[in-house]
Parts: C-alpha cells; structure tokens; sequence
C-alpha cells in the first residue's frame, strides 16, 4: 500500500506557500490564458517562483495548459511550453491532442497529465493516452469507484492516476461546458467560465394546449438554483482511494482563499497519514466535522459509491458556513504581540481558531486584547483594509509564518 500524492491548487505563489505548509506534496496552477481558470492567472515570474520554491522542498509543481485551443492559440502554447521546460515544471495539464503534440515537440522530459477535460472513462482511454506519451491520467469525476479500480487494474503499472477528491462538480460532463458561453459570452473551454449553473433561475410550467400560459415552479422568493451541484467529497473514501491505488488525490479550488485552502488541504493530509499508520482504526467523522467548518455548499460523493445517487443538486445556492470565518493570517510571531494580517472584522471578545499544520485539532482562544499595528496603541477592533491591514494580539501557541486563523462566529462575545 503505497501513501497517495496530495495535490492541492495554486492561484498564486502566496497561495502554493500556504498548500505546502498545510501538507500538500504538490500544486497545480494556471498559466494565464491557457488554462481553464484565466482569472487565477499565475504570470510567468510568479510560475519561476512557485517552482522554484517547491523543489527546494522537495516538492512538484504541475501547470495548466488545458484550454481546447483555437489555431490563433499556438503560437502562444508553444511560448509557454519552452518557459515551462525551461524552469523544469514537474507536469503539464493538457487535454487538447494539439497541445499535447506541441508538448511533445518541444518539452519531450515533460511529463504530460491528460485533463479531466478529455474525458477519461476506461482503461481503453487511458491506454491510448499512454501509448501517446501520457504519464497520467486525471480521471473523470464521473467514475465510480468499481470503474476507477477496474481502470487501475487493466492499464500498466507506469501509467499515473489521479481523481478529485474534494471540491466544486461542474454541471457539464467533465467540465465541458457552453452554457456560460451561451448566456454570458464567456467560454468555460477557454478558461472563462462564468459559473452559470450557479445563477438562480425562474423556471416556469407551461401546459402544452395552453402556450403563454406560464406557471412559475421556484423554491424561493429567488428563484431555484436547479442547476447548481452540490461540492464533492470524498474524505469517508479514503480508505477505499489508497487501497485501490490511486497515484493522487486532487482538490479543487484555485480560486478559493488561503483560508478554504489550508483547511481542507490540512484536514486531507490528516486524514491520509493516520489511515497509512492506522487504517483499522480511521474514523471519518472527525474529519467531516472539520470539512464543515469551510464547505461552500452541500456535500456529496457524487457517483463515487452509488452511480445511481441523486444528492448533488444544492438547489438553495451557496451555503456558506456562518458560524465560521476567515480571521487572519499569521505575519510574524512573538511571544507578547504577534503580527496578523486582518481578513474580516475582529472585536476584543472574539473566539479563535488557530489551524494547526498537519494537525486535526485546532488551538482555541480569545482575543483579550488588540493593538494597532503602527501606533501600538490598544483597540477594541478593527477592520480589514484594503492594503493589508494588520493587528498586534497576544496567540497562545507559538506559531510560524503563513498560519492561518480563523473566527468562531458561533462562540463570540
């Protein structure tokens, strides 16, 4: 039984430091225009760093170029390839069979993943894949867990694979989406994606012999979010993803906060080294219980285990937690008044969290007292500004760089 590859996204070099921290073994990330999520562009020099940080670790990076891409494209996917090469990424998201030629063209000691985006549903698929210069194959979240081992088993034993785990599902198969392009002009293909299925719709009955005649069906005074899923989650699974032999596990998000990043990408970490040491006795629900605190939406396993499950739809919308918060983000640590970087309100009184690394359980504590971080002068509260604000408290734990706090709106004063 071999420990899985924890792979956690990366909007930005900030965001890859605080995945690391919290116990990913890699980060994937975008590359501007040529990647499916263009507004959590990761510019050239922020790419060199984020690389270059990593192996210094001993950790990977892999970067996305898997936009289905249109013949004005090229020139830049293959600009972007020799950078890539250049700065020794350790993998390239691809999907499009023209990108993946150039890839091979121009970065031959490149590993290529395919994307979720091609679709892979077999062994035959995964086969052709790897006959065509694949190292990896990132599953379609489609799959259940009987066609995920069944893959694994009938493809060689040099051939990659790895699913999603935790995160928003597309409504489209696979990703493959053209209602945001439809409705918005924005094309999910190329890396634009306006997130249509989580608009709130009026949707109406209208009985055939009677056209006009429009009977709205709605569940609120907003309309239904019918074509809005749930988030995927499959930390109950982790023991059934290792045994099968899973190469790594994925979590989606490369447009969520440090915040939803270090908590999830913590707790997964939790949750795969203590099944490795201990799988007899793992135990999900403390796990779970931790997921919650930062979950957007609903959770569902999606088919994983029962490809006839119908709960994943969240037709209320967004289900933000609301006795959670993200409070801030340690600067430096003293042991009288530590530096924090203020990510929403605090008041004198506040319950904390304090998210440990590769650790479930949370330091709890209140804030007693506050002091401005450029006067020194004592405060009952403060705001988050829109350059940094930053704030002088007293943390009970010694703590490093990049630790992330959160507020426990439910406890406060």
């Amino acid at each position: 039984m071999e420990k899985p590859e924890l792979l956690a996204p990366a909007g930005s070099f900030e965001k890859a430091k605080i995945a690391f921290k919290y116990g990913a073994d890699a980060v994937y990330c975008g590359t501007g225009a040529l990647s499916l999520r263009s507004r959590a562009e990761v510019d050239d020099e922020d790419l060199a760093n984020t690389i270059k940080y990593a192996h210094s670790i001993g950790k990977r990076v892999y970067a996305a170029i898997n936009i289905y891409a249109q013949d004005n494209m090229y020139d830049e996917i293959a600009n972007q390839v020799r950078i890539l090469n250049k700065l020794a990424v350790d993998g390239i998201i691809a999907s499009d069979g023209g990108v993946i030629d150039v890839i091979r063209t121009l970065a031959p000691d490149i590993p290529i993943h395919i994307s979720t985006q091609a679709n892979t549903l077999s062994s035959h698929t995964a086969n052709f894949w790897y006959r065509n210069g694949a190292k990896r194959v990132i599953l379609s979240r489609e799959m259940n867990k009987e066609q995920i081992k069944y893959l694994i088993d009938n493809t060689p034993q040099g051939l990659e694979t790895e699913i999603f785990v935790h995160g928003a599902i597309c409504w489209a198969y696979s990703g493959r989406c053209y209602l945001s392009d439809f409705l918005a002009c924005r094309n999910a293909n190329l890396g634009d994606c306006a997130q249509s299925c989580r608009w709130a719709y009026n949707v109406y009955l209208e009985e055939k012999q009677n056209p006009g005649n429009l009977m709205p069906i709605e569940t609120d005074t907003n309309g239904t979010y019918i074509l809005s899923s749930k988030d995927l989650c499959l930390i109950k699974q982790i023991p059934e993803i290792i045994e099968m032999g899973v190469t790594s596990l994925k979590i989606e998000g490369r447009l969520k906060s440090e915040y939803y990043l270090a908590s999830v990408v913590n707790v997964y970490r939790a949750a795969i080294d203590d099944y490795m040491k201990n799988p007899q006795n793992y135990d999900y629900t403390k796990y779970l219980k931790e997921l919650e605190k930062t979950k957007t939406r609903g959770l569902t396993e999606f088919f994983f285990d029962d490809k006839n499950n119908k709960d994943f739809q969240e037709y209320e919308g967004k289900q933000y937690n609301p006795n959670y918060e993200y409070a801030g983000q340690v600067v430096e640590y003293n042991e009288d008044k530590s530096v924090l970087a203020v990510k929403n309100r605090l008041v004198v009184g506040d319950k904390m969290e304090i998210i440990i690394p590769n650790k479930i359980e949370v330091e709890e504590f209140t804030i007693n007292k506050m002091w401005d971080d450029e006067t020194g002068e004592e405060i009952e509260y403060v705001n988050p500004g829109k350059d940094g604000q930053k704030v002088l408290i007293h943390l009970p734990i010694k703590c490093e760089e990049d630790w992330i706090i959160r507020k426990n709106k439910g406890q406060t004063h």
